[in-house]
């Protein structure tokens, strides 16, 4: 980790459309919507700049009557780290600088954790991209699909991202999961968190890259940086952030944490 504060940019993707919770980021939350609370703490972690990024008018005229600054991209992206791109491309930051992208729904981030992810990547010169994992310590969560799930080298480096439980215990997992009551002590399991820094200039690459097929069968968009040889660092939390908001229980959870929180 350097010494000094990291300089870095925060991209906060937003889209009007979702299935389980339509029009999600202008849901109301503890008096603000729930964008704007996301909004504030990407401005906590430190950014140099904070940008939402969206393809609908009614989410860049919310952002834009809390005083964010706001960037519409193409409704057609395939994925998030094009969105990205476009907005890095827009935006005129050059290959140099590092942007963060937190997404939409996390009301809850960590500003330190944003913080966290920047330096990280500002620290090791050969990676382009930067990410965070927690410690998985339930049979539960590391056999559930839902958790991606990191493995790395001993310099803290992505090996490889799975749904499956990797490492795989040959002799602890002989038995099913739901006779496991702990993990094994002789070996440690990771969860991913989905938080990312990028250089500007792997972004600028990343969509040009063909997909692997390792990432198409997983369905990880990461593990087409690691295909194509672009190295992830990948630092250890001391805990996950809580979960993001995806359900109408999720939004009724947060504004009570929020409440109970005063904020």
């Amino acid at each position: 980790m350097s010494g000094s504060e990291p300089r870095f940019r925060v991209a906060i993707p937003a889209r009007y459309a979702s299935t389980r919770l339509p029009g999600k980021p202008l849901r109301m939350l503890a008096g603000r919507t729930l964008l704007e609370h996301v909004h504030r703490r990407a401005l906590a972690s430190g950014a140099l700049e904070v940008v939402i990024a969206t393809d609908d008018p009614r989410i860049r005229d919310a952002a834009e009557s809390f005083g964010a600054a706001v960037c519409m991209t193409s409704a057609e992206h395939p994925s998030g780290t094009d969105r990205l791109a476009e907005v890095a491309a827009r935006c005129g930051w050059p290959n140099e600088a590092i942007v963060v992208n937190v997404q939409g729904d996390e009301p809850q981030m960590p500003p330190a954790l944003i913080r966290r992810v920047a330096a990280e990547l500002e620290a090791h010169p050969s990676a382009g991209i930067a990410t965070v994992c927690a410690r998985i310590r339930q049979p539960g969560e590391l056999f559930d699909p839902n958790v991606v799930k990191v493995t790395r080298d001993r310099e803290g480096f992505a090996l490889y991202f799975s749904r499956a439980p990797i490492p795989w215990h040959r002799e602890a997992f002989r038995s099913v999961e739901q006779e496991l009551s702990e993990l094994p002590g002789d070996a440690a399991w990771f969860r991913h968190i989905g938080l990312y820094a990028y250089r500007v200039a792997v972004l600028r690459d990343f969509p040009r890259l063909q997909p692997a097929m390792i990432e198409r069968t997983e369905s990880l968009e990461q593990l087409r940086a690691l295909w194509h040889g672009i190295r992830i660092r990948v630092a250890e939390a001391a805990e996950a952030p809580p979960p993001g908001v995806d359900t109408e229980a999720d939004l009724a959870r947060v504004a009570a944490e929020l409440a109970a929180s005063g904020e």
